[in-house]
């Protein structure tokens, strides 16, 4: 499958840091979208953290729920 760019500037762009690195064309282009693709990782982790936690503030407190600890005044169990 081939990708094609159509910007002549990105082009150059591309064909000069792959000289300067050493590396192929294709090579630098799959690094670079795989640094962009790690960068966005940790954003999506912290979205679907804050989605399973709203979700888990829907949940409805029961009065009927049963605690086998004791806690003193601190919040610490006894």
């Amino acid at each position: 499958m081939s990708l094609q760019i159509a910007n002549p500037k990105v082009v150059a762009k591309i064909a000069k840091l792959a000289k300067a690195k050493g590396m192929t064309k294709t090579a630098l282009v799959e690094k670079a979208v795989d640094a962009l693709a790690a960068e966005d990782a940790p954003k999506r982790r912290r979205g679907r953290i804050e989605a399973l936690l709203q979700q888990l503030d829907r949940v409805p407190d029961r009065p009927d729920a049963f605690d086998p600890l004791q806690w003193d005044e601190n919040g610490l169990p006894r």
